[in-house]
C-alpha cells in the first residue's frame, strides 16, 4: 500500500533529494568517498555549500548586502542566537502559538521583550491584527507559520525596525520580498532537507550594534567570515538540502511551488467545509495555513475521532494525528506532498463520511 506522508517535520522530502543523498552517502559524485566521510574542507564539500548559498539568493532574490548561513543546533538555537545579537535594550514579539513563545522566552534573558499582541486567548487560532509595533524597538519577530495550531502569516509586513521572521515550516513555498527583512532563519526539516541544520538569510548591516560580548561561535559575523565553516557543519543535512534546492529550480521556481501549494490546500480546506463530519480550527481563510491544515470532529461526531485515524491509517494515511495542544488532525502540505496524496486523503475522508 502506498503510504501518503503528511508529518508536520521532519517531513516528506523530494525522492530527488533521497535518491541523491542515499547515492551521495555511498560515493560522492564519483569521489569513490562518501558523504559522510569527506572532510567538510575537501573542494567537493565546499562546492557543495557555495552552490546551496548560491541557490537559495537565486531562488528567494535576496539583494546584496545579505549572507546565507548554514548553522547546526536548530531554529531554536536561533531563539537565543537572534536577541544575542541584536536586542540592546528591548525587542518586539508577535505571539501566535508555542514557538513564538520559546522565542519570547529566550529572548527575555537579554532585555525587555515587548509582546505586541497574542492569539493564546482562543488558542493561538487566529493571526492578530492592527498591532502597532514600537518605533524604538531593536527588532520585530514573527513566526509566519505556526505547524501546531495551522495559522500562517502570508504577506511580507512593512514595520520600522528589523523585522525578524522564523520561516522554519513555509520557506521556499512563496516568493518573499527579502529587502523587507533585517533575518530570516529556520530549521530545514519542513521544505528544505532532513533535521540536524538551521538556514539564516541576514542583513549584514544589522549586526555589530550590541554592547555585550558575544562568544564566538553565537556571533553571526563569524559565520559570515568563515562562510559557515567556522566549526564542522552538519555535512549531510546541508548536502541534502541543496538537492532540494535543484529540485524546486527544476520545478519552475518558488512562484510555481506556490501555485502547486495554493492548490492542494484550496482543495483540501474545500472538502473539511463540505463534508459534515469536520470542521477547521482555524475559521477566517486570510490565516489559515496552506502547509499545515488542521481540523477536528464537529461535535456530534467527536466519538468517532479514533475511528477516523485507524481508517485513515488502514488507507495509507501517515501522521495526520493533531498536535496534543489542539487535538484533531493535522495534514502538512509541504513543497514535496504531490497532490494525489491530498486526493487520497480527501477521498478517505469522504469514504468515511459515507460509512458513518
Amino acid at each position: 500500500m502506498k503510504k501518503h506522508n503528511f508529518y508536520a517535520g521532519p517531513s516528506i522530502l523530494p525522492e530527488f533529494t533521497l535518491t541523491k543523498t542515499a547515492d551521495a552517502i555511498l560515493d560522492l559524485d564519483g569521489s569513490g568517498l562518501s558523504l559522510m566521510s569527506i572532510s567538510h574542507r575537501s573542494k567537493e564539500f565546499i562546492a557543495v555549500m557555495e552552490e546551496a548559498q548560491a541557490l537559495i539568493k537565486e531562488l528567494l532574490d535576496v539583494p546584496s548586502g545579505y549572507s546565507v548561513l548554514f548553522l547546526g543546533g536548530g531554529a531554536s538555537l536561533q531563539f537565543c542566537m537572534v536577541p544575542y545579537n541584536l536586542l540592546k535594550v528591548k525587542a518586539a514579539y508577535l505571539n501566535t502559538g508555542s514557538w513564538a513563545s520559546k522565542a519570547i522566552k529566550e529572548a527575555k534573558v537579554f532585555g525587555e521583550v515587548i509582546e505586541v499582541a497574542s492569539s493564546q486567548d482562543r488558542n493561538y487560532s487566529y493571526i492578530p491584527k492592527d498591532f502597532a509595533v514600537p518605533e524604538d524597538a531593536d527588532y520585530f519577530h514573527i513566526t509566519t507559520n505556526n505547524t501546531i495550531y495551522g495559522t500562517e502569516i502570508k504577506t511580507d509586513l512593512d514595520v520600522g525596525p528589523p523585522l525578524v521572521a522564523d520561516m522554519s515550516s513555509d520557506i521556499f513555498s512563496r516568493k518573499l520580498d527579502i529587502s523587507k527583512y533585517g533575518l530570516i532563519y529556520g530549521g530545514a526539516q519542513k521544505n528544505l532537507g532532513p533535521a540536524g541544520v538551521a538556514f539564516i538569510i541576514v542583513k549584514e548591516s544589522i549586526l555589530g550594534g550590541v554592547d555585550r560580548v558575544i562568544p564566538t561561535i553565537l556571533d553571526y559575523r563569524t559565520h559570515i567570515e568563515k562562510e559557515s565553516m567556522f566549526n564542522t557543519p552538519p555535512v549531510v543535512p546541508i548536502y541534502s538540502s541543496l538537492q532540494t534546492l535543484r529540485w524546486i529550480r527544476d520545478m519552475g521556481g518558488v512562484d510555481e511551488i506556490y501555485k502547486i501549494n495554493v492548490e492542494k490546500a484550496g482543495l483540501l480546506y474545500d472538502e473539511i467545509n463540505r463534508n459534515k463530519l469536520f470542521k477547521c480550527t482555524v475559521e477566517d481563510p486570510e490565516d489559515q495555513s496552506i502547509m499545515n491544515v488542521c481540523f477536528v470532529m464537529e461535535e456530534e461526531y467527536k466519538e468517532l475521532e479514533e475511528n477516523f485515524l485507524e481508517f485513515a491509517s488502514q488507507n495509507g494515511m501517515v501522521g495526520i494525528k493533531g498536535h496534543r495542544s489542539v487535538g484533531g488532525f493535522r495534514a502538512s502540505l509541504y513543497n514535496a506532498l504531490p497532490k494525489e496524496s491530498v486526493e487520497a486523503l480527501i477521498s478517505t475522508m469522504r469514504d468515511f463520511e459515507r460509512k458513518s
